[in-house]
C-alpha cells in the first residue's frame, strides 16, 4: 500500500480567517518501506506571516516573497499524492488549509479527500496511549526517535519524523524481530540509543513513610473498590 506522509506549515492558525499555506512537505511509504521519494515546495501565501506561526517556522515574508503561489505548484502536488493513503498529525488541521487552498483556485477543484484516503496518526496515538501527551515531540521522546536537530518546525523536517514514528507505532514489537534485515533497520533509523558505556543509574529507595503512605493508599483502595486492591492480589 502506498502511503504518503504529509504536513504542512502556514500563516497562522484558521484558513477561515484568511490563514494560507507557506510549506508542504510529503514523504513517501510504499509498504511499509520509506522510498526515498518526497515532496516540498515553499509557497507566497501572497499575505503576511503571522508573528506568532514565524516563531514556530521561522519562514518570514521575505523569505517567502519570491516563493510560487499554490496554484502553481498545485498540479505537482496533486500527482504526487493522489492514489495514497495520507498520514497527517492532527489530519483536521491541515486537510482544512489544503481544502481551503483547493477551494480558492479557478476552476474550484475537489477536495483533497477525493483523491486520497486519510489515517490522523494524532487520533491514533490518542487511542493507543490515552491519558497521556501525544505531540510529535512527545511521540519522539516515547518512541526513542531521536529529533534533537528539530529546532524549528518544517514540513518536511517534520514528515520524516512523522514517517519514523508511524512506522514505529504501528510495527509492534515483533516487528523489530523480523529476519528481514533491511526492514528492522529502517524502523530502526532515526532512532537514539543509549550509551552502553553510560555510567550506572543511582538506585533511590522509597523511605520508610512513602512504603508506609503507600501501604495506606492500597488499604484504602481494597476497602472502598468493590473488585478489591489488584497490587495487594499481587503480594499474596
Amino acid at each position: 500500500m502506498r502511503q504518503v506522509v504529509l504536513d504542512t506549515e502556514t500563516t497562522g492558525l484558521d484558513p477561515q480567517q484568511g490563514h494560507r499555506i507557506i510549506e508542504i512537505g510529503c514523504v513517501e511509504i510504499d509498504n511499509r518501506r520509506l522510498t526515498g521519494k518526497h515532496f516540498q515546495c515553499y509557497v507566497n501565501p501572497e499575505r503576511e506571516v503571522d508573528e506568532g506561526a514565524f516563531e514556530v517556522h521561522g519562514l518570514s515574508n521575505e523569505f517567502l516573497a519570491d516563493k510560487p503561489r499554490f496554484s502553481q505548484v498545485v498540479d505537482e502536488f496533486l500527482n504526487f499524492v493522489k492514489g495514497a493513503e495520507l498520514v497527517i498529525h492532527n489530519a483536521a488541521f491541515d486537510m482544512g488549509f489544503l481544502n481551503s487552498e483547493l477551494a480558492k483556485l479557478e476552476p474550484k477543484q475537489v477536495k483533497l479527500e477525493t483523491h486520497c484516503q486519510v489515517l490522523d496518526t494524532l487520533a491514533l496515538a490518542r487511542a493507543k496511549h490515552p491519558g497521556q501527551r501525544n505531540n510529535l515531540d512527545a511521540l519522539c521522546k516515547r518512541y526513542g526517535i531521536d529529533n534533537t536537530h528539530r529546532s524549528l518546525h518544517g514540513a518536511l523536517l517534520d514528515a520524516e519524523i512523522l514517517a519514523d514514528v508511524y512506522l514505529l507505532m504501528t510495527s509492534g514489537q515483533s516487528s523489530l524481530l523480523l529476519k528481514d534485515e533491511d526492514n528492522t533497520e529502517q524502523l530502526r533509523q532515526g532512532i537514539k540509543r543509549i550509551d552502553s558505556n553510560r555510567p550506572a543509574l543511582a538506585v533511590i529507595s522509597a523511605s520508610e513513610q512513602e512504603l508506609n503512605d503507600h501501604g495506606e493508599r492500597l488499604a484504602s483502595i481494597e476497602k472502598t473498590s468493590e473488585s478489591g486492591c489488584f497490587w495487594l492480589e499481587l503480594e499474596k
